[in-house]
């Protein structure tokens, strides 16, 4: 594996008015059922920050550290980037809850909702005060303090590289890419990100969704096909995949990071080099179908398309289109 990620190769265009106006250039790993590399573009071998993308192998973690949560729901929030939606903010307090803890344990940093409808209430109704369980990582540090209490770890030093639960963590990620963590740095939530490579994450995503029913894998993969909701939002990409896709797993990350994975079909982890997340899906969803042959059901198409080829406005009317090139 190489010390630094080395970029990829023009995987999108943003068509505007009939005119190729910008370029994305990322890198892709597709992976078989049995988590072989079956395809690549760009470099699918060196280390990258997946950023929230490594978030079900930390809700994985936090079940082998003893957690128990009270329900499927509140273990689909521990994997959640959400959006700050009431129904979000109440499933990171119910995980606090019932491990007897508050949101004055939580220390990810303060946040306003990122779902500008939840914002826009949250102001009307408290006023522009930012706090930590509105931030979109509230789930995960949440499930993280419950995890700690269960396991009898720490919790004020939850983020720490060197807790239990961290180490536990990048246990499981080595273990789930089969690869050795390259780099730990900082999320932008406090916690610690993990560096593996696109190929070791898809490897992960695999697992998952290829894990015998009653494994913590299976269970994991599960809660978020069930409450997709909550693992981003209502309007976000992953739900809306995963709700016209069963049985698809969808977690996107930050800074152009986005892994789909399908049970009998393999996985893809997408990496858009400049950052640019409104192209990660529509590669990510692309390779699924073209590369690792997903089949599309009729009832899916028309959200699978709009997920795929995302519209460019103009004046506020369709004008374009976000063009994946595999």
């Amino acid at each position: 594996m190489s010390a630094s990620y080395r970029g990829g190769e023009p995987v999108a265009q943003v068509v505007r008015s009939g005119f190729a106006e910008s370029f994305h250039r990322g890198s892709v790993a597709v992976t078989d059922p049995a988590g072989t590399l079956a395809a690549a573009i760009g470099d699918a071998d060196s280390p990258v920050f997946p950023r929230s993308s490594n978030k079900p192998m930390q809700a994985l973690a936090m079940l082998r550290a003893g957690w128990e949560p009270a329900s499927e729901a509140d273990l689909a929030i521990a994997a959640a980037s959400h959006r700050g939606e009431p129904f979000h903010i109440e499933r990171a307090r119910s995980v606090l809850a019932h491990a007897g803890l508050g949101e004055e344990h939580l220390l990810c940093p303060p946040d306003l909702p990122g779902d500008p409808d939840a914002r826009n209430a949250v102001i009307a109704h408290d006023g522009p005060e930012p706090k930590r369980v509105y931030m979109n990582c509230s789930g995960k540090h949440s499930g993280m303090l419950a995890a700690c209490a269960a396991a009898g770890w720490d919790l004020p030093t939850y983020r720490d590289p060197e807790h239990p639960l961290q180490e536990l963590i990048t246990a499981t990620v080595e273990e789930l890419t089969g690869e050795t963590v390259e780099h730990i740095g900082v999320d932008g939530c406090g916690a610690p990100v993990l560096a593996v490579s696109l190929t070791g994450i898809a490897r992960a995503f695999t697992r998952f969704v290829e894990a015998p029913e009653g494994t913590p894998e299976r269970r994991v993969a599960d809660a978020m096909r069930a409450h997709p909701h909550l693992v981003d939002g209502t309007r976000g990409p992953d739900n809306r995949s995963m709700t016209a896709l069963p049985g698809l797993l969808a977690k996107g990350g930050a800074e152009g990071f986005h892994v789909v994975a399908a049970p009998g079909v393999g996985a893809v982890a997408v990496k858009i080099d400049d950052g640019a997340g409104r192209a990660s899906m529509p590669v990510a969803l692309r390779a699924l179908t073209t590369i690792a042959g997903l089949d599309v059901p009729l009832s899916a198409k028309p959200e699978f398309d709009a997920l795929t080829w995302p519209e460019v406005l103009g004046g506020g009317e369709p004008v374009g289109r976000v063009r994946t090139l595999l």
